[in-house]
């Protein structure tokens, strides 16, 4: 068994196609990026609930960008999970209508990579990619996950809908219901190819 710590670029995105080692790859990747990854999400209007969760839903977009060949390579898989965390944050600051911090963030990602991994954000939450996975959860996380990404509710109306007595304890409720998720796929290399198969049927 490989150590996480002896894992090169390559043998990374290698791991995560072929599901072989890839616990251990990924395990690397969350202990080597998580607090760089974070200081990006602090530093713009986030907090530490913020950045676990987007930091949790990047590692679900790169898993798919990797199985989909669009990562190409060209940059390191630090600056491109970095890239990732950023489209990410930018789409939740949209969604709280933070416009002036969103136009702020968006004047510097026009290039080609940016439009592919935006583009993936889009069809991970519009076309239900993960939905399966989400019934693996509970009923309560699933409806909390659907009402929020493919809904497009806000956390005030989920909270109503869902009978939470404030926005934080549903934002700690939302975290582990992300992590639960991400500790599903990690545990069972088994779950790759059940996102893969959703993948193949999105319109």
């Amino acid at each position: 068994m490989k150590k996480s710590n002896e894992f090169s670029e390559q043998e990374i995105i290698s791991a995560i196609r072929s599901k072989e080692a890839v616990n251990s790859a990924l395990r690397y990747l969350y202990d080597s990026y998580y607090r760089y990854l974070e200081r990006y999400v602090l530093q713009n209007s986030g907090n530490e609930d913020d950045a676990a969760d987007t930091i949790q839903e990047a590692f679900l977009v790169f898993i798919r960008l990797i199985e989909e060949n669009k990562f190409r390579q060209e940059s390191s898989i630090k600056s491109y999970l970095y890239s990732i965390t950023k489209n990410l944050w930018i789409t939740e600051l949209r969604k709280r209508k933070s416009m002036a911090m969103r136009n702020e963030l968006y004047e510097n990602d026009q290039n080609k990579e940016i439009a592919d991994i935006s583009h993936a954000i889009i069809k991970n939450e519009s076309h239900k990619i993960i939905m399966g996975l989400f019934a693996e959860i509970g009923q309560k996380c699933k409806n909390i996950l659907y009402r929020f990404y493919y809904e497009e509710l806000s956390m005030k109306e989920i909270m109503v809908l869902e009978g939470f007595s404030n926005e934080q304890v549903l934002r700690n409720k939302k975290h582990k219901c992300l992590k639960g998720l991400i500790e599903k796929i990690q545990s069972d290399p088994s779950k790759y190819t059940t996102i893969k198969n959703a993948l193949q049927h999105v319109g």
